[in-house]
């Protein structure tokens, strides 16, 4: 069957085109509610659907953001296995969606192939997700189209923040397992970049120690992959080397959920054996035995006000530039508990 084009629907609803895109696009004409309706008619008669790409040659607006997220690492695959990511382009899409806008997500390497890709697929904005090199907010100065940065500490004013105050949210964590005195407390992550989030949660996990005059030990942090077997390997390792912790204080979730598995592998529970605090609070973690204490941040509220912050820029390009820090609680479950003395 062929495509009906905006020809085809000014034809039968006896109309100009220019009237129908007019009435397609919302925008604001003296039209009368019959002629509307005439246009409406035809539209659904003829089953159209408006040609996206034609429509981004006329007006220069594809109407598509970049999302760009971690990979586990350079040419890998990127980090769905935390549902993290998950949650936050859940949001996104579907507020993108609701202003007439699709995403494209992409772990393209962040160099110049990115930047092809936006010039190739004409995209409007981008919306970045965690830290990355400096050559690669340089590259998007260049291209010049809005983007806010989720999770990074790039302090460039080209560029819209959201993020959540990390260091302490490091500290909380850290200062909660102190508060169930806890004094051999390790810290379990991500690798560290410099002005990345572990990097922030790791200066608070060190402040929390140094108020409560605990020394700090190398022997008690573990860096891995942000995912669910660098927690269940660091759990093992922590068991089978008799390191001398009680308390794991972890930088995401998934991270910390692993840990729950591991130690049970070796024959030790959470929290009789040892406590166990997230970051993140994604849905399973209240849905687990036992159900993780851990910091509660609005992953979906972040990518809602990512797309709130863009739709307000693409509209108007001197909208002032945005530097939010986000809101977040400790959550108490089950996962910790004083140490057996």
């Amino acid at each position: 069957m062929k495509r009906a084009t905006l020809k085809d629907v000014a034809e039968r609803a006896g109309v100009s085109k220019a009237t129908v895109s007019y009435i397609l696009n919302n925008a604001d004409r003296p039209i009368t509610e019959e002629t509307r309706a005439k246009v409406k008619k035809a539209v659904e008669e003829l089953q159209y659907v408006p040609d996206l790409g034609a429509a981004s040659l006329t007006n220069k607006m594809s109407r598509m953001v970049g999302v760009v997220i971690p990979q586990t690492e350079p040419g890998s695959q990127l980090m769905f296995q935390n549902s993290f990511y998950s949650e936050i382009i859940s949001a996104i899409e579907y507020h993108a969606r609701k202003i007439g806008y699709h995403i494209l997500i992409s772990g393209t390497d962040v160099d110049e192939s990115y930047r092809k890709l936006v010039y190739e697929r004409n995209l409007d904005a981008v919306i970045a997700i965690g830290v990355y090199p400096d050559e690669f907010f340089e590259q998007f100065k260049k291209i010049g189209i809005p983007a806010v940065l989720i999770d990074s500490y790039c302090k460039d004013e080209h560029f819209h923040n959201i993020r959540i105050d990390d260091e302490l949210g490091g500290y909380m964590t850290t200062k909660y397992m102190l508060e169930k005195h806890h004094t051999k407390i390790g810290f379990l992550s991500g690798r560290m970049k410099e002005d990345g989030v572990i990097k922030k949660r790791h200066e608070g996990y060190k402040r929390a120690l140094s108020e409560c005059g605990i020394p700090y030990d190398e022997a008690l942090i573990f860096e891995g992959e942000v995912d669910f077997d660098s927690g269940v390997e660091a759990a093992e390792k922590i068991v089978r080397d008799g390191i001398p912790v009680t308390g794991i204080v972890t930088t995401a979730d998934v991270l910390a959920i692993g840990a729950i598995k591991g130690f049970y592998r070796m024959g030790k529970h959470v929290p009789a054996d040892y406590s166990v605090i997230g970051f993140d609070d994604l849905e399973i973690s209240g849905y687990i035995t036992p159900g993780l204490t851990t910091i509660r941040q609005d992953i979906y509220g972040k990518g809602r006000m990512a797309v709130e912050i863009l739709a307000r820029t693409l509209e108007n390009r001197s909208y002032p530039r945005q530097d939010i820090a986000m809101q977040f609680e400790v959550v108490e479950r089950e996962s910790v508990r004083e140490p057996v003395r």
